[in-house]
């Protein structure tokens, strides 16, 4: 053996340990036997499983899976991902299971020391979860073992990982968030002032690392979601609306999901597993999910026991520290080398930094919680707001604003998180709390029907575009002062006023009204400061390029579609006008509480504005040749053969259609983010729906359904969906048996 080396990596005291090289197919025939337990986590054969689905794909490749049960239903779903994703979903699991530096190597092996204990945590819960879960969870190992079987070709040689339902539950097992523990750590313990080591990872929830390369935005990860009651509908329907704005690489993935008197769902699966964060409906109601930013963790400093190594004092007496040692064995060449971390953790939570007498523990919300799975099963098997609400109880959902309507007339938002009710003022990412007695440390959460939340409300609408959630609707404004102080401060950007100045107009939509709605082009932030921004270019005595500019500005009817002439040049000024300052502050009327919806507006510096405006005019004319470029003449969807314009620009401008680009080598520029999948339903007697995925239904790209879709998104129009079996029988295309014997 190795001798060991001491350090610490990212916010715990680790022991690394290398041991001798093992040849590598001692253990890849150990996996390829069942390494792990597999005795009741194993789904029925293959050819047993394909005989009892059927698989109809409709136009654009939606699979529309028909099962006699839920275990052939997510096998189905499992192999038709896989078709159109390939090696992507096999890799999530393994990834759950602990063995990415098992199969490619120790550059791959950094998350499998936390995953290794959330995989424990899944095979250690698993009896508990009801029989409906563990049926999804192992249908779908099934699924995916039979595609790698018959396409080995896709997968490293000697690929054969015999995956089971525990690996597919351990994608839903909860892990603390070690953000707000990196964000402490900077503060109190500086990369200086830590012993040797690595520094902290990176945190591999954090997507999107092409966003740091010049030329490409960031991603702005969110969503939009409506929902309208009765009484705003031309029909007398309830009306929802799902829009969430993610990278293009994110998977979302349309499906229809069948079993006769157990499910009948229709929404977005995330590639990789059979839940994810999944919308949609049923027959009976359907709901959408949009990001919020609770509070969800403390981090607590607790005296350490003077007289005793690794202990602390709690509750008037000495209590040990756990030792936890995980080993991930790594693939070195042609054979085997293991690393040994050791860690510590209390009942409160993992120990993220020991210094001055104090043990740092971090205590955070649903750690290790198991049942977000079964939590959306139940959502989406419920069959009103009732039991809807029931599955919501369970409360393994963390996070997520959730805006819901039903056939019987409801709509209803509720901001989720399992957040915690706090004995003591929170201490943020900025301070330790301390504690030396149960009392002074939460011990549970606020109660779900506590919970800000509006059921048809006055007005007849809600929204949520990610802020906080007192302003779900203007006319029926939540009192921030009856929530706790962990919660979220007031706050209603400029794509959430864009939404209600879209919205909030007390007229009928039909659902084709709310799908035009959605597709508006007008950039808020253009209404707020143009006037002003005009007035400072004639006031600054311009040249004859700038002059002409503004003109040509004058006329732009403030939108970002694809023929619009000045919005090019209105996001170049903008982004030289806020260069080096927060854009917030640039404003001549910030934004306030007492005019949530017409605030900020106007420039607070408007000579500033005027040489930004002479600068952004030089540089647009430089880069395209004219100022007044149209704005789809630049911005882009380019995939496969497809290359159109496209509307649509950020939220920080104030457009609710939100559009991420990067700059190509033509100079033009091609959408990688924001909207993306798009989902309106109109809740009658038989739901009738539109949707529209704009990176298609495949990664792949030789697939007829990668790029199908590119052109309709940028064009602002949807498909209709089929959802009853006549409609699916109209629509199907291809029907199979997915991984039946040829």
């Amino acid at each position: 053996m190795g001798t060991a080396t001491t350090f610490r990596w990212i916010n715990l005291i680790v022991t690394v340990t290398r041991l001798s090289s093992v040849p590598l197919f001692v253990l890849l025939g150990a996996v390829a036997v069942g390494a792990y337990p597999t005795a009741s986590a194993q789904a029925p054969g293959a050819a047993d499983l394909a005989r009892q689905v059927e698989v109809r794909r409709t136009t654009y490749g939606v699979p529309h899976i028909r099962a006699q049960n839920l275990v052939a239903a997510n096998y189905a779903l499992a192999y038709v991902q896989l078709e159109d994703y390939g090696a992507r979903v096999a890799m999530g699991l393994l990834r759950a299971r602990g063995e990415m530096g098992l199969w490619f190597g120790r550059d791959s092996m950094e998350s499998d020391f936390g995953a290794q204990r959330e995989y424990a945590l899944g095979v250690q819960n698993y009896p508990r979860l009801e029989q409906a879960t563990r049926d999804v969870y192992e249908g779908f190992a099934a699924g995916v073992n039979r595609y790698i079987e018959l396409h080995p070709n896709e997968f490293p040689a000697g690929f054969r990982p015999n995956f089971t339902g525990y690996d597919v539950a351990a994608r839903d097992v909860t892990s603390a968030s070690l953000a707000t523990a990196r964000r402490f750590l900077a503060r109190v313990a500086p990369p200086t002032n830590r012993r040797g080591g690595p520094q902290p990872a990176a945190d591999p929830s954090n997507e999107g690392a092409d966003a740091g390369r010049p030329g490409v935005d960031p991603i702005e990860e969110g969503s939009n979601a409506w929902a309208f009651a009765p009484s705003r509908t031309k029909s007398g329907k309830a009306i929802l609306l799902r829009n969430p704005h993610l990278a293009w690489s994110s998977g979302y993935y349309e499906g229809h999901m069948t079993v006769p008197g157990v499910l009948d769902f229709y929404g977005d699966f995330r590639i990789g597993g059979p839940f994810g964060v999944i919308g949609g409906f049923n027959k009976d109601l359907g709901w959408s999910t949009t990001n919020n930013a609770p509070d969800l963790d403390e981090i607590y400093a607790l005296d350490v026991d003077p007289a005793r190594a690794d202990r602390y004092l709690f509750d008037g007496t000495s209590l040990p520290l756990e030792r936890e040692l995980t080993t991930v064995t790594y693939r070195n060449g042609p054979g085997l080398s293991t690393e040994t971390r050791e860690s510590w953790r209390t009942p409160l939570g993992p120990v993220i930094w020991r210094d001055g007498g104090k043990i740092y523990v971090l205590r955070a919300a649903v750690e290790g919680d198991y049942r977000g799975g079964e939590q959306f099963l139940h959502m989406m098997r419920a069959r009103s707001l009732a039991e809807w609400k029931d599955a919501m109880r369970i409360r393994s959902r963390f996070n997520s604003n959730f805006t819901y309507a039903d056939r019987a007339g409801n709509i209803f938002y509720v901001w989720n998180a399992s957040i915690p009710s706090l004995p003591h003022p929170s201490g943020g990412d900025t301070a330790a709390v301390p504690a030396r007695r149960t009392s002074e440390v939460w011990t549970r959460y606020v109660d779900f029907d506590s919970l800000p939340q509006v059921l048809n409300p006055r007005g007849g609408y809600v929204h949520n575009e990610n802020d906080p959630p007192y302003h779900t609707t203007l006319r029926q404004v939540l009192d921030r002062a009856k929530y706790p102080a962990n919660f979220p401060e007031p706050a209603l950007r400029l794509r959430s006023q864009m939404a209600v100045t879209l919205i909030d107009p007390q007229k009928k939509l039909s659902l084709e009204d709310v799908i035009a709605l959605k597709h508006s082009y007008r950039m808020l932030l253009a209404d707020r400061v143009k006037d002003d921004l005009l007035a400072a270019v004639k006031a600054s005595s311009p040249d004859a390029p700038t002059a002409s500019a503004a003109d040509m500005l004058a006329k732009w009817e403030n939108a970002a579609g694809p023929t619009s002439r000045g919005a090019v040049l209105f996001e170049s000024w903008w982004r030289l006008y806020t260069q080096g300052a927060n854009p917030d502050s640039m404003f001549a009327e910030p934004w306030s509480l007492a005019k949530p919806a017409t605030t900020p507006r106007g420039l607070k510096d408007p000579a500033r504005a005027a040489r930004a405006f002479a600068q952004a005019v030089a540089e647009v004319a430089k880069q395209y040749g004219d100022p007044g470029i149209a704005w789809g003449d630049v911005h882009r969807v380019r995939m496969g053969k497809v290359d159109v314009p496209v509307g649509g620009c950020s939220g920080a401008l104030g457009c609710f259609r939100v559009l991420n680009f990067a700059t190509n080598p033509d100079g033009k520029r091609s959408a990688i983010g924001g909207d993306g999948w798009i989902l309106a339903i109109e809740f009658g007697a038989v739901p009738r729906a539109y949707s529209v995925l704009a990176y298609g239904e495949s990664a792949k790209e030789d697939s007829p359904y990668h790029s199908d879709q590119a052109e309709m998104f940028a064009k602002g129009e949807m498909k209709r969906v089929s959802f009853t079996p006549a409609d699916v029988d109209t629509a199907t295309v291809k029907r199979y048996n997915p991984g039946a014997q040829p």
